[in-house]
């Protein structure tokens, strides 16, 4: 018995090895065709800005244990085809959108996250209202029931700090999928989903108490939380912790740093 030498065939000739170049094309899309690998996928995740401490107090003594804390805030990048088990979804979306004759696919989702087996369809906020209903009305779809509204804010994301995420489940196909969509700063306002899913009433309402998201459409966009006279919007990372010029009942909240003394 001979012995083989590495990295050589038993003729004697170099091993053939496959192509794991990047233009290799070693997956397929909803549609079938095959794709090469998303070069954002060696980027990594986007980083939209560096978290420092836990509360946010500043000028303190650290009482946490998590003041010098330092995490970045990073959002997921597209997620690559093919989705598994959501293939499905995205291909039905594709051909719903098509037939309805307003933006296509590629127009309305601008990204496709699949994070932890949950599938995000990252819209484009003037083009939500007709994704939901199509993912409404759809016989292959059929998503009727939304879950809520939520609001998140991200300070340093420049152009697109606020977002909005519905959560939606289809009883009849038994899936779930997320949309979410985003305004700036200087221009919060998206569609109201409440024509398509009226549920989502209360819940705008209470994105727009916390985070300042104006829908547009929505048939009564008033505090629901915080009193009709309060200014600002309380779960905003730019918002104060305490110290809010506000009286309850003749009692002034101090400011975090400024109730107790810490040696």
């Amino acid at each position: 018995m001979t012995e083989r030498t590495p990295g050589r065939a038993d003729d004697g000739a170099p091993e053939r090895t496959p192509d794991r170049s990047p233009a290799a094309p070693d997956r397929t899309d909803a549609a079938g065709r095959p794709v090469t690998a998303d070069p954002r996928d060696a980027a990594g995740p986007d980083t939209v800005g560096v978290r420092h401490g836990m509360f946010g107090v500043r000028g303190s003594g650290d009482t946490s244990g998590f003041g010098g804390l330092v995490r970045p805030t990073v959002l997921p990048r597209s997620t690559p085809p093919p989705y598994g088990d959501d293939d499905e979804v995205v291909r039905a979306l594709t051909a719903a959108l098509r037939r309805r004759g307003g933006a296509s696919f590629a127009e309305a989702v601008e990204k496709v996250v699949v994070h932890c087996g949950q599938l995000t369809l990252h819209v484009a906020r003037e083009h939500l209202p007709a994704v939901a209903l199509a993912l409404r009305d759809d016989p292959d779809l059929r998503f009727e029931m939304s879950l809520g509204a939520s609001g998140v804010h991200y300070p340093d994301a420049t152009a697109r700090e606020l977002h909005v995420v519905y959560p939606l489940q289809s009883i009849t196909h038994n899936r779930r999928v997320m949309l979410e969509t985003w305004a700036p700063d200087a221009d919060p306002h998206v569609p109201t989903l409440t024509r398509v899913y009226p549920t989502t009433d209360w819940h705008e309402r209470e994105t727009y108490d916390f985070f300042g998201v104006i829908f547009d459409g929505h048939p009564s966009l008033t505090r629901i939380e915080m009193p009709d006279d309060w200014e600002g919007h309380p779960q905003r990372k730019d918002y104060p912790l305490g110290g809010i010029a506000v009286q309850y009942k003749g009692a002034t909240i101090p400011p975090p740093d400024q109730r107790r003394a810490y040696s």
